[in-house]
Parts: C-alpha cells; structure tokens; sequence
C-alpha cells in the first residue's frame, strides 16, 4: 500500500489533516457508574462479616475499619489511638453543634412580672386552687388556697425551728383549703 491509497488524507506531522477532527462525534459522556461516586465511596458502600464477641456481624466498611482502629488503639498502636481520640473530638464537635443548633431554636419566654403568672403556676402545679368563696363584683383579685398537703410539706422544711406566731397560724388557717386537716409541727406551735 503506498501513501496514495490512503483514504483519510494524512497533514505534514499528524494523523488528520488540518481542520479535521480526530473525533467528530465528541468526547464520550461520562457514564453512570462515574458520576455515582469514586472509587472509594463505592468500597466504602460494601459490607463485611466482622467477629465480634465470637459471632460473625454484618457491617458497612466504614465501621470495621473503624472496629479494627479501635482494637490497634487498645493493642498500643499510637497512630491508631491517635485516630480514635480524632474520632471522638469529631463526634463531640458534631454533638455539640447539634445541642447550639438546637439551643438556638428556642425562643426566649416573655415572662410579664405579674402575679396572675405565679396564681397560674400555683394552679398547673397543683399546689393552689382556686377559692371558692365569692368576694363580691368589686374585686380585683385572683384569689387562691393552698392545697394542704402544699402547706404541710412547707411546715416541715421549715427552718430555724422558731415557733409559728398566732398571726402566722392565722394566715395559713386562712389561705389554706383544708385547714382543720392540718398537722401542725410540735415545736413551731403555741
């Protein structure tokens, strides 16, 4: 075969003359198993049979090597220990931007300096109710009584031990719901 039988006609230095592309068509697109992920991450997907505490486990690469890090730490590899204590401030770090992330999602109460907020309290917590009796329309005030067994614990973590006055004994007979059942402490009473 000489150089004038040549179908494709052939520039001074290349394959293609000039103006010709060697591929008309194009570079190839990438295939699907390309754009997945690397290589890497494909490894990192599979799944391995580990022993662990003499039965065989299933388990993604990512956590055995990570298994096998831990064992070299325990076994005194310093490098392995090494990446076990980045393991662990990489998971506190992570930890803890979750508790900022969540702190942060938390709106401040507007708490209003009123007693209509303590009477509620008071009321959720159980330790009050409402007083039945009718004060007229002309007052104002959200009336409470305690729950007697509120007024017996505060009796008993009462501190100092100095006796109760006639007009203390007076003021919880008066605000509490159930004042005759009442015990009231030895020594604090005259």
């Amino acid at each position: 075969m000489s150089d004038t039988d040549d179908p494709v006609p052939r520039g001074p230095r290349g394959r293609f003359p000039r103006g010709q592309s060697g591929n008309p068509k194009g570079r190839p697109r990438k295939s699907e198993t390309a754009s997945e992920g690397s290589a890497f991450d494909i490894v990192v997907e599979r799944t391995l049979t580990i022993t662990r505490n003499g039965q065989a486990q299933e388990v993604g690469v990512e956590e055995a090597l990570q298994h096998r890090t831990y064992q070299d730490a325990i076994a005194g590899n310093r490098s392995a220990r090494r990446e076990i204590l980045k393991m662990i401030l990489k998971r506190e770090q992570a930890l803890a931007k979750r508790r900022n992330a969540h702190v942060a999602e938390l709106k401040p109460m507007q708490v209003e300096n009123s007693p209509d907020n303590a009477n509620e309290a008071l009321r959720i917590l159980g330790i009050a109710c409402d007083d039945p009796r009718d004060f007229g329309p002309n007052d104002t005030y959200d009336r409470l009584k305690m729950e007697t067994w509120a007024v017996q614990a505060a009796l008993r973590r009462r501190r100092g031990g100095e006796a109760l006055t006639d007009k203390d004994i007076d003021d919880l007979r008066r605000c509490s719901l159930a004042p005759d059942r009442i015990k009231w402490p030895k020594r604090g009473h005259r």
